[in-house]
């Protein structure tokens, strides 16, 4: 296997709104519709999609959306040997409210992701073992990332953290272990407690963390494009303008990207530049893994952009 993802996966309950609600109101909206998520799940999907050969550590539930979410890991081309099942507990679920300004607002009840132990990562190590690269987020429990982070270093394995969603009591020592922490501004912000308004305040919040030790930092900017801090090198690399349908799952698709174009050439700069133009062809369409485009469709993408 070229990557390993071991984390989350999710069933998006996506509601297209013009206006939320007050408390107390009930609106209509105009559209609804379930898709397979969580950011593992996506992350996976969209290397995956890309051409890496893709293997996934997860918890699905004890419940209807389970056989679904393993299928579809298995369509998109994810080996799903070590998605097991967690008894008695429901799956991970995720209502997305997507506003008319193409902005999401986002729910996660993680559900069998909980259940997600070092016991799990113990089970697939000989798998794991034959990966080049591991990608983790925090949609599971720490101590699960930690063991990884750990099982990683102990076997030679670059890893890509996703702190996302950003808790404040990240062990920042466990990130320092990490080849490649990668949050979004927003993430940043809980994760240092300062501004991330501008690119400058990015910067003095992303040095922040790398004055603690992390060896690279990589930070998403939505419509700013991203951004990589190592050292006292700074490089940055603007979005590719697109018309924004839905920017639910942009960051996964990403870091899935980045992912395959890091483990295929090993390019910081040239991967973050294919990463930053697949999110934005992933915003022209609806829902998370459904608008990731595979390795051809991506190309006619790139073609006109």
């Amino acid at each position: 296997m070229d990557i390993a993802v071991i984390g989350s996966n999710m069933v998006d309950l996506i509601t297209y709104t013009n206006q939320l609600p007050k408390a107390g109101e009930t609106l209509e909206a105009p559209d609804f519709s379930i898709g397979c998520g969580g950011k593992g799940a996506n992350q996976a999907v969209a290397a995956a999609k890309m051409g890496a050969s893709v293997m996934m550590v997860s918890k699905v539930g004890d419940d209807l959306f389970a056989p679904n979410t393993v299928a579809n890991l298995q369509q998109q081309g994810v080996d799903t040997r070590f998605v097991t099942t967690a008894p008695g507990t429901s799956s991970g679920v995720a209502p997305i409210f997507v506003d008319d300004q193409s902005q999401n607002r986002i729910l996660i009840i993680k559900g069998a992701n909980q259940q997600l132990k070092p016991a799990d990562i113990a089970a697939a190590a000989e798998a794991l073992k034959s990966c080049q690269l591991i990608i983790l987020q925090l949609e599971i429990p720490l101590e699960t990332v930690y063991y990884a982070i750990d099982f990683a270093r102990q076997h030679d394995i670059k890893v890509i953290l996703n702190p996302a969603p950003a808790v404040a009591d990240l062990n920042i020592e466990y990130a320092c272990k990490c080849d490649f922490f990668m949050p979004n501004e927003t993430e940043l912000e809980i994760l240092t407690g300062m501004p991330v308004t501008t690119d400058e305040e990015v910067k003095l919040a992303g040095q922040s963390l790398l004055k603690r030790g992390l060896k690279n930092l990589i930070i998403t900017l939505g419509g700013r494009g991203s951004l990589w801090m190592s050292g006292d090198n700074v490089h940055q690399v603007a979005p590719t303008a697109v018309k924004a349908v839905d920017t639910s799952g942009a960051g996964d698709a990403f870091i899935g990207c980045f992912a395959h174009e890091l483990v295929k050439s090993g390019d910081i700069p040239a991967a973050m530049a294919q990463a930053s133009a697949y999110a934005a062809c992933s915003v022209t369409g609806r829902g998370t893994q459904r608008s990731y485009p595979d390795a051809e469709t991506f190309q006619r993408f790139l073609n006109v952009h």
